[in-house]
């Protein structure tokens, strides 16, 4: 039996719906699974492009209702199209995206972002904090959960033992603390902690040749420090074919890599490639978890 993928339209002003559609009506997602599509009943009170709290609210109800499902079992993964931050804040959520909202509904105290193409894998030790704010968020404590949540789930995408590197945060890696002591002081005694406790990890390593390591199959995946650190290199290598995934949920959820393209909304020309990619993706993990 074909696992049910819940697809989430995102923002209905956004290019959301469009994706959702074409991605559900896709061969190749049929083929492996029955796709739900959930959103608001009457999408076209909601006009394209334009940010609006109406449009944030009925984006964080479908993805409410996708999560109850999946808890439920009535279906067995989430593939969600891209919301607006903008538009969550004037609905008055608090969340600032997927990522954090998933885990408050599932109850999840420790989650992080993947991003997963061929090429590249690439888990986020920090998302979105303003770059000033990137050195107080990497404590141990946050590092010590992210890399132990990515050695225990990426063997759910068929790698048995990931072999994980760490990306530096300053130039260098800090050159020994020349260009800062992030890494002597937090960065190098979390790898060395992780090591302890049986994981495969290196680093930190200078990040302007890290991914280009992990790229050639040196490395499994990469812990980048910082939102752009990580998801430049993916979407240069994998743009359109790269997949959002959140770690340390008790369901499967994948996404796009990509946000709601406001510009092109109802314009019929968005491209779905990834969320067609998150949908697959959401099927196999769920064919995996079920079997």
């Amino acid at each position: 039996m074909k696992p049910r993928v819940a697809i989430t339209v995102g923002d209905p002003s956004g290019i959301g719906p469009e994706i959702a559609q074409k991605a559900a009506a896709d061969e190749r997602v049929r083929a492996v699974c029955e796709p739900v599509l959930y959103g608001p009943p009457n999408a076209v009170a909601f006009p394209p492009g334009v940010v609006s709290a109406e449009a944030g609210r009925a984006a964080y109800e479908s993805i409410c209702s996708a999560v109850r499902d999946a808890q439920a079992g009535v279906v067995h993964a989430i593939a969600t199209a891209p919301v607006s931050k903008l538009a969550f804040a004037r609905a008055g959520l608090a969340w600032k995206g997927h990522t954090d909202l998933l885990a408050h509904l599932t109850g999840s105290s420790c989650v992080a972002m993947m991003f997963w193409s061929e090429p590249l894998k690439v888990v986020l030790a920090s998302v979105h904090v303003a770059l000033a704010e990137v050195p107080r968020a990497l404590t141990r404590s946050a590092l010590d959960d992210v890399v132990s949540l990515a050695a225990s789930e990426l063997p759910r995408f068929g790698i048995a033992r990931p072999r994980l590197a760490l990306a530096g945060l300053n130039p260098h890696a800090g050159e020994h603390g020349l260009l800062g002591s992030e890494e002597e002081q937090i960065l190098r005694p979390a790898v060395e902690a992780a090591c302890a406790r049986g994981i495969d990890i290196a680093g930190p390593f200078p990040a302007d040749t890290l991914f280009v390591r992990a790229a050639r199959g040196e490395f499994d995946a990469v812990i980048a420090c910082y939102h752009d650190q990580g998801l430049i290199p993916v979407k240069l290598l994998a743009f359109g074919q790269a997949v959002n995934v959140t770690l340390g949920l008790p369901i499967v959820r994948t996404s796009v890599d990509h946000g709601t393209a406001f510009d092109i909304a109802g314009q019929g020309k968005a491209d779905p490639s990834s969320m067609i990619a998150a949908t697959l993706l959401a099927a196999r993990l769920a064919a995996r978890s079920r079997a």
